[in-house]
């Protein structure tokens, strides 16, 4: 089914119901969103898009992000939302990359999407449309409604193209049914919603926040976008005060920054707080319990990749709050267990399966694993072997099912022959009242292949830490240096660049 058949179905049954807003106020009823997705896809047709046609999304959150999403459906056409703080560069290797010659950008990106496009001119003489929402040309664009496109369910939907922390950035091809099957895993899963709920996007909508757009559409909830179009703890707890059934996913950064904000988050607007969905980048322990001691039971994470979008693993919020529950503060470490509709097992290097509690190679099964990396035939090779996603990422399964990531097999540190899974170190700096943030990373070492670094955001000493390391993990795992920092290089979604950080070791001499 095309995604904009959801739509369409949700504005026939509830057409007066709030389907975007800016802060307090309603931009579009559902009626009115369908509508516009309806004659925007006409205006896509007139610039000469056809089925199957790219159309680049540049733009900061927007209620037009969401018209322009469903309208590229609607139009049968593949809808490529694009990191709103890439730089024009990056950009432009997108647009040439996915083919793309309709750009819609937001005025906060304008400048850097005709930018992109000017070099993309001068350098292979394609001109590629920029229309920025908002303008009188994306309105004059509106022409009479059009039918939705028929499409089949392994069509082409959205491209999303990685982070690219290690290379060049690949473009996952996420089909029709790809979306449909993760909508209906968050619902049956993460979170029922109700018609009147809302889902605040207060992280990019290029991301997970934009995926969760679908089941909220389809269950009648209202997209809002915050003012500021980011994330401002004081500015969400005002949103509490007029919106309900919010719920928010975050990075866990986002998270902690919300729990530690100097906000009132108690009573009436506590209460219209449903759920906030954390992923993306590891939660520590510490910090999850600080959430849950001022949120209460209103947390859920989820593992996903974009090559499986937002369905991998959950861990519910019944588990999350259960603090009674044997081996709770073990599952508070772990991402949970698999999506009903998903496969998860940890593997060898050969791709044996290992047993429980062994470290491994997370690989996944199922319907919203990607049908492959658009272009690039070896890489899509490489990643799924007889229908299995091989994730990157280190992992253990324990007895009971849940998976606990230790890192990325990249970010594995090899020291004397010994492995050191970062964030088994983090989480124990983590335990030190004067670390308030901390990436471990691996330094090249002539004697010992590489050394322990740890990067801290805090005043705590190197003689604290290095007590607390010795008192809790084996002498070998403990950082050889720390280097005390302001901050920690983060991208846009709130994962801290370990690539970026290993470049500044190298760099610094230190």
């Amino acid at each position: 089914m095309n995604q904009a058949e959801w739509l369409s179905r949700t504005a026939q049954s509830l057409p007066e119901l709030a389907a975007t807003a800016i802060g307090a106020k309603v931009v579009h009823n559902y009626a009115e969103l369908a509508d516009g997705a309806a004659r925007m896809a006409t205006g896509l047709t007139g610039l000469g898009a056809r089925k199957g046609d790219r159309i680049g999304i540049f733009a900061a959150n927007d209620p037009d992000y969401v018209e322009t999403l469903y309208a590229a459906w609607w139009a049968g056409m593949v809808a490529v939302p694009v990191n709103a703080k890439l730089h024009p560069g990056e950009l432009a290797y997108i647009l040439e990359t996915a083919g793309i010659r309709i750009v819609l950008a937001s005025p906060e990106t304008e400048q850097d999407a005709r930018q992109a496009i000017g070099s993309i001119r001068n350098e292979t003489g394609t001109d590629i449309r920029c229309i920025v929402f908002g303008s009188d040309e994306y309105h004059s664009m509106k022409k009479d409604a059009a039918p939705i496109k028929e499409v089949s369910p392994d069509d082409l939907a959205w491209l999303f193209f990685t982070s690219g922390t290690t290379g060049r950035p690949k473009g996952a091809m996420l089909t029709h049914h790809n979306l449909s099957a993760m909508s209906l895993q968050y619902l049956s899963t993460v979170s029922c919603i109700s018609p009147g709920d809302s889902l605040l996007h207060a992280a990019p909508m290029s991301h997970g926040s934009g995926l969760y757009i679908l089941p909220h559409v389809l269950k009648g909830a209202c997209q809002v976008i915050p003012e500021s179009r980011g994330f401002d703890p004081e500015e969400i707890a005002k949103l509490l005060d007029h919106w309900n059934g919010v719920s928010m996913f975050a990075a866990p950064t986002m998270v902690s920054r919300l729990v530690r904000a100097d906000i009132n988050l108690d009573g009436e607007r506590l209460e219209r707080l449903k759920l906030i969905i954390y992923g993306g980048a590891p939660m520590y322990r510490e910090d999850a319990i600080a959430a849950l001691d001022r949120l209460g039971p209103r947390l859920a994470q989820i593992y996903g990749q974009g090559e499986s979008p937002m369905t991998i693993t959950c861990l519910p919020r019944e588990i999350i709050a259960d603090r009674k529950a044997e081996g709770w503060s073990r599952r508070l470490a772990s991402v949970g267990m698999a999506f009903p509709m998903i496969e998860v097992r940890v593997v060898d290097q050969h791709g044996v399966p290992v047993p429980d509690g062994q470290s491994g190679e997370v690989v996944v099964k199922g319907e919203t694993v990607m049908a492959g990396y658009w272009q690039q035939p070896e890489a899509t090779a490489g990643a799924i072997r007889e229908g299995w996603l091989y994730t990157g990422d280190i992992g253990r399964i324990d007895e009971d099912g849940c998976l606990t990531l230790l890192d990325r097999s990249k970010d594995l540190i090899i020291s004397g022959g010994a492995n050191i899974y970062p964030r088994e170190v983090e989480e124990v700096l983590l335990l030190h009242q004067d670390v308030r943030e901390v990436s471990v990373i691996g330094r090249p070492d002539p004697d010992w292949g590489e050394v322990v670094v740890a990067y801290i955001v805090g005043d705590a000493s190197a003689e604290d830490l290095d007590k607390l390391c010795l008192e809790n993990i084996a002498r070998f795992k403990r950082p050889k240096a720390y280097v005390h920092c302001d901050s920690l290089p983060k991208s846009a979604y709130g994962k801290v660049l370990k690539s970026e950080l290993r470049r500044m070791d190298g760099e610094d001499g230190t």
